[in-house]
């Protein structure tokens, strides 16, 4: 029997994932790819073109996710968002604060990273905060407060909650070629949507969007396949190795930013170690640094007043407990979540969105002339 050499994978787990996230943040800050900036664009100026990249990524995440799926490169029911457990009112909660949140912080989870890669010391900030109160929502006070409230309102299936899952029994069809139909006509719709038009057809649109839904595939890919080890040779355990959660991985921005911060604080305990989510808020920050560097687009920003400060403070705040409450970002359930069709991330999405719009709209209020 071959020996696995679990330490010479998961260096190549973490190299390939720190690699391709810094070329996702070199990517992100050259072409201006925000969620944030998608929906505010959206309900502000009718601007379509931001939110059609995000589109696009979700297409091109889908169909990429459903390939893999097919030829057995990876099992999109070994990852936290197709748990058989559906946390109906966590995910529409946690999703609408996390996008108030977004909004009142400038950018979400992966837009913060590029935005310090950027020189924003206000994104630093919010860094700081949204690690620390993600920290105490996966372990700390508001974890006690968020399992124990939002968390009790919930929905067990038979099955992991992934459409494919769900329907291949009641419809006798393989799961196999249900997943690859089924991406087909969801990810079709998507293509399909942020297509349509001339402007959404221009090469740097078109360059964020297959970009970022391709990040997705490649990451799901390096944890899900390479790192995937079918019996550890010291457990005889399924393991996937450098991650977190201890399921198949892909790109997530809240949660990470906890364990970010718990690896350079502890980072003499030899228990802390290094893992995917990680070495992805590193390689964002880098290559959003490289990028802003070669194109001089590299300036030091900070706070404008204390109203400006609040915002921000408030906004992390939100999107550290949102997040972790709705297990992902706008990155996370709103990309790799979908893309293994989890029904929590398609009840996500609108969340995220209507969450949004209530930021905008707030802030707009602030900005509004006082008539007396």
């Amino acid at each position: 029997m071959d020996i696995v050499d679990i330490k010479a994978i998961t260096h190549q787990v973490l190299w390939l994932t720190f690699i391709g996230t810094a070329l996702l943040g070199a990517l992100m800050q050259k072409t201006g790819f925000c969620t944030m900036g998608a929906v505010s664009d959206y309900f502000i100026m009718s601007r379509t073109t931001r939110l059609k990249q995000w589109f696009l990524a979700i297409g091109v995440a889908i169909l990429g996710v459903a390939s893999m799926s097919f030829f057995g490169l990876i099992d999109t029911t070994k990852t936290i968002y197709t748990a058989s457990r559906f946390l109906y009112l966590s995910t529409i909660f946690g999703s609408i604060l996390f996008g108030i949140g977004m909004v009142l912080a400038s950018g979400c989870g992966s837009k913060t990273l590029v935005r310090i890669g950027g020189g924003n010391l206000k994104s630093v900030v919010v860094f700081l905060i949204l690690g620390l109160t993600a920290y105490m929502t996966l372990k700390g006070f508001l974890g006690v407060l968020r399992v124990n409230s939002f968390d009790t309102f919930f929905v067990t299936f038979n099955t992991p909650q992934d459409l494919p899952s769900l329907l291949a029994g009641n419809l006798n069809i393989d799961k196999k070629y249900l997943h690859i139909l089924l991406a087909v006509v969801i990810g079709g719709c998507f293509l399909i949507y942020s297509l349509n038009g001339k402007e959404s057809r221009d090469f740097e649109n078109l360059f964020a969007g297959i970009g970022v839904g391709l990040s997705i595939c490649v990451v799901w890919w390096v944890s899900g396949c390479l790192g995937h080890i079918a019996e550890d040779p010291n457990t005889l355990e399924e393991i996937y190795v450098a991650t977190n959660s201890g399921r198949m991985e892909s790109l997530s921005f809240v949660s990470p930013y906890a364990y970010t911060l718990d690896w350079l604080m502890l980072y003499s305990d030899t228990s802390k170690t290094l893992t995917i989510g990680i070495a992805a808020v590193i390689g964002m920050i880098t290559g959003s640094s490289i990028s802003s560097l070669i194109f001089k687009t590299f300036r030091w920003e900070s706070f404008r007043d204390v109203e400006d400060t609040g915002n921000h403070f408030i906004g992390a705040v939100l999107m550290g407990f949102g997040g972790v409450t709705a297990l992902g970002c706008t990155i996370g359930q709103g990309l790799s979540g979908i893309s293994t069709l989890a029904i929590s991330s398609f009840l996500a999405l609108p969340g995220y969105i209507f969450g949004a719009y209530i930021g905008v709209r707030y802030l707009q209020w602030r900005l509004a002339p006082n008539p007396c």
